[in-house]
């Protein structure tokens, strides 16, 4: 697969200064580049080696004079290249068709050109759409839904009647669906409550590897169009992540909490239930969120704080030691005045 450094500038909205017809068949880092590559350079310290490189083209922010090679200049030379490497590695690696070592109801749907692997298993009356692809060990659910150009690694789990959207991908070994843990007390006894919701997940969405999106009690958990979701991470049942979001490894969310749109979870955060968090809130790792987040507040620390007031917290913390031994001090020269005040 070729194309022209001039047809991938249109795509990426940038422009060429040089040969814009050189021919381009895939992108690599700068110093292992090689002829019909294209690379980039994001930070101004990598430009001299734009003199060594043996890429045909290179993505810049700006234009580099005494430069030998055609360059592809964009305002944002990273999200150019995202774009050119989603353009060279695009498509299922899987041929369409369903293996003869796949188990598919005879009542469920499925499209011509969805690639099934072997040892797949879609349930009763699923709906599989165009392009779409399931590896292997992955179990597709009675009435499940699964969209056109979705991606399904291997052994995910993806629970009856769920629903996923448009270009959904899903990593490895994640599970869609399971039951939301809902318990009530009789006496010592828990009693089960059961689980009689969905998960739908809109289009756009890519859930990492092992995470874990449990169904709602009632109604549906609601993952909207174009949240990112990294690797181990947990969303309880009934929760809804608004479009845009980013929920990075091993967060937690617990039930019927509520999250905005464009909003950043970083590493094990965790979020009680029953809460909202606005949109544009940006979350700091391992925080605690005990409560409402309004929107567009970057948030750190547990029991949460506002960002500055967590930095002039977290600047007494080293000294505390200090302090208490100054405290100390004076507590007792306090008591040593008034000890002999007494005595006069």
């Amino acid at each position: 697969m070729e194309r022209s450094l001039e047809s991938l500038a249109r795509d990426v909205g940038g422009r060429v200064s040089g040969d814009g017809s050189v021919l381009i068949s895939g992108l690599a880092g700068i110093e292992v580049a090689n002829k019909g590559d294209i690379t980039f350079v994001r930070n101004e310290k990598y430009t001299p080696l734009l003199k060594k490189t043996k890429a045909s083209a290179a993505i810049v922010a700006e234009e580099i004079p005494d430069t030998e090679i055609p360059l592809l200049i964009a305002s944002n030379p990273l999200l150019a290249m995202a774009k050119i490497l989603a353009f060279f590695t695009q498509g299922s690696s899987v041929r369409g068709g369903s293996s003869d070592q796949a188990w598919i109801s005879p009542s469920a749907k499925v499209s011509k050109d969805a690639a099934i692997s072997p040892f797949v298993s879609i349930g009763d009356e699923a709906q599989i759409g165009s392009r779409v692809t399931i590896y292997s060990g992955s179990s597709i659910g009675p009435q499940a839904v699964i969209g056109d150009d979705t991606v399904i690694y291997p052994n995910v789990t993806i629970y009856r009647r769920c629903v996923l959207g448009r270009r959904v991908i899903v990593h490895a070994g994640a599970v869609i669906g399971a039951d939301g843990f809902g318990f009530v007390k009789d006496g010592e006894t828990n009693v089960r409550i059961p689980q009689v919701g969905i998960v739908e997940i809109e289009d756009d969405v890519e859930i990492g590897a092992n995470c874990c999106i449990d169904r709602a009690t009632f109604g549906k958990t609601l993952i909207k169009k174009g949240v990112k979701i990294d690797n181990l991470v947990q969303v309880a049942h009934n929760v809804q992540v608004g479009e845009h979001s980013i929920i990075v490894a091993q967060v937690g969310i617990s039930g019927s909490t509520t999250v905005g749109k464009n909003v950043t979870l970083a590493g094990q955060v965790g979020l009680v239930d029953h809460i909202q968090i606005g949109d544009n809130v940006m979350v700091g790792a391992q925080s605690g969120i005990t409560k409402d987040v309004p929107a567009n507040q970057i948030v750190l620390g547990s029991p949460h704080l506002p960002h500055r007031q967590f930095l002039r917290v977290a600047s007494v913390w080293s000294k505390l030691p200090e302090l208490k031994k100054e405290l100390d001090f004076l507590l007792k020269r306090v008591e040593a005045l008034e000890k002999g005040s007494q005595k006069k």
